[in-house]
């Protein structure tokens, strides 16, 4: 997820910006397909996954930020240290329903439906009080029909496909928890200190949740622990921080429409590389539902201008 602080205006499109969004895209579309391809349980995967991101992270936070951790802990910093807290744990909760969906359904389905997270975004402004444009409320309706359409495509398919499907809406619900929670701690801490604690955090969270569930942590094969890696490099730093990078000279809102580009192009590297076809019957219902969610994002953006 992008949590975006105050930006200087934004300069002029160029090639590089191109390449850097075009490279955030093929990033992130990699995520699902390599969970699939790992052979590992997901939740270890996920660990695994946040581990070596908060190792890579940890130096440079504890050389420049270290005034800043130790803010978190003193009693006016607790607040935003809680926020970092909660959100590592809704991310864990992301983590935990999204990542084994990829292994239960198609790569396109799981991507897609973990899409989903910007209309329960709009859900939770509205229960804190915020009013939603009437175009949103199109947007959640048409994601919402379209997402009944394909898991039911699912669900007689099979009933683990199924079960994917739903644990890929349980996924984006959380991703929205953890993106409301990340909102509130990135008003006062950095960028880096946030993704620091709540990386670790998730990891600590997932590893309990391995060693209660007896989940296997180590064994792997070699193109497992490649795979694991190449989501670190890839969908977990290298995504995300092209992403932010763009900032600079293109909308968030304009962002927000390219990550779903995601899905598409996941579905794309599961085709080509591990011979996953969607259900034919599923494709108009992913379609309607991707198609809500750009209306979810675009009305969203609006409402923040008016």
């Amino acid at each position: 997820m992008l949590f975006v602080s105050a930006l200087p205006s934004r300069l002029p499109p160029e090639p590089l910006t191109v390449g850097a969004l075009a490279l955030a895209v093929l990033a992130v579309s990699s995520s699902a397909p390599l969970v699939a391809f790992a052979a590992a349980p997901a939740l270890a995967v996920a660990f695994w996954r946040n581990l070596l991101s908060t190792a890579v992270l940890a130096p440079a936070t504890l050389l420049r930020r270290r005034a800043e951790l130790r803010a978190l802990a003193a009693p006016a910093g607790r607040r935003a240290g809680r926020y970092c807290v909660f959100s590592g744990v809704a991310l864990a909760a992301h983590f935990a329903t999204w990542m084994p969906s990829a292994k239960l359904t198609t790569v396109a389905a799981a991507t897609a439906l973990v899409a989903t997270q910007p209309v329960w975004q709009g859900l939770i402004a509205q229960a804190q009080g915020r009013r939603l444009p009437r175009a949103m409320w199109a947007g959640v309706g048409l994601a919402v029909a379209g997402a009944v359409l394909a898991t039911g495509a699912d669900l007689a398919l099979s009933g683990p496909a199924f079960l994917g499907d739903l644990l890929a809406i349980v996924g984006g619900m959380f991703a929205a928890v953890y993106t409301a929670l990340g909102e509130q701690a990135r008003r006062t801490v950095s960028t880096t200190t946030f993704t620091t604690v709540c990386y670790g955090v998730c990891a600590l969270v997932l590893l309990v949740v391995c060693w209660v569930g007896g989940v296997r942590l180590s064994g792997f094969d070699t193109r497992t622990w490649l795979a694991v890696l190449a989501l670190v490099a890839g969908a977990q730093l290298l995504g995300h921080s092209m992403f932010t990078y763009a900032l600079r000279r293109v909308s968030a809102t304009t962002i927000s429409m390219l990550i779903l580009l995601e899905a598409p192009g996941a579905a794309l590297i599961g085709w080509l590389w591990l011979g996953q076809l969607p259900q034919p019957s599923a494709l108009p219902g992913l379609a309607l539902l991707l198609a809500g969610v750009a209306v979810v994002i675009h009305s969203s953006a609006r409402g923040h201008r008016a």
